[in-house]
Formats: C-alpha cells, structure tokens, sequence
C-alpha cells in the first residue's frame, strides 16, 4: 500500500503496533520502500524469535547493497513510526519536483516473497 499521508501520530502508531503483531504471529515480514529520484531504500523486517522481541532486519540502499542485522522491537516500533510518519512530509515535498519519484510504500507479505540479497 501507499503510505497514508493524511493520518494524525496516533493512528500510525496503532498501525505499526498492529503490524507488529502480524509479523510475530504469521510468517511474515514487513517492508518499507522509500523512493527519492535517483535512489531507493528497502528495509525489512522479520521476526527472529516467537515472542517478537527480537527482529531480523534488512536493509538495502541502491548505492550501498545489503546491511542485515538484528534489533529489538522497540527499535522496530521507533523505525516504522519514524518511516511513516517522515513519509507524509517527503510526500508532500516531492509533489513540487517536476521529476517526482514513486511515492513510499509500506506492505507486509509472506515472507517467501520477501526479496533478500
């Protein structure tokens, strides 16, 4: 999905809270893709154990590759709250660019559909 850029703090945080119980209970992981002209970012995120404390995130920049590495769910919860809400600004920033790049997308999927390096 597109991310929304018209929701006020609190609904992104109920979002993202209820995302992140859908990654601890299903296997799925969660994406963020931001796009700005001439660069994009994905960042990944799965859970690494069953109790969702502990998540496995990739992150891959089109200049710099893959960097994985392992975050508690707090850093997660700060991520995506960050990701989505920095979201609506860029957005809104962008639509002045003549060029303007894709807008950012955050979906949550099986995990085998997931790209990895």
């Amino acid at each position: 999905m597109t991310v929304p850029t018209d929701r006020d703090h609190a609904s992104i945080v109920a979002f993202v809270e209820c995302a992140l119980v859908e990654l601890t209970h299903e296997t799925v992981g969660a994406v963020f893709i931001s796009r700005q002209v001439g660069r994009s970012t994905r960042t990944q995120y799965v859970a690494a154990d069953d109790v969702g404390e502990q998540f496995q995130k990739r992150h891959f920049d089109t200049r710099l590759g893959w960097h994985e590495t392992t975050v508690p769910r707090e850093t997660v919860r700060d991520e995506l709250i960050t990701h989505l809400t920095r979201s609506a600004s860029t957005s809104a920033e962008r639509s002045g660019e003549g060029a303007a790049s894709e807008p950012d997308t955050f979906v949550v999927k099986p995990v085998r559909k997931l790209r990895t390096p």
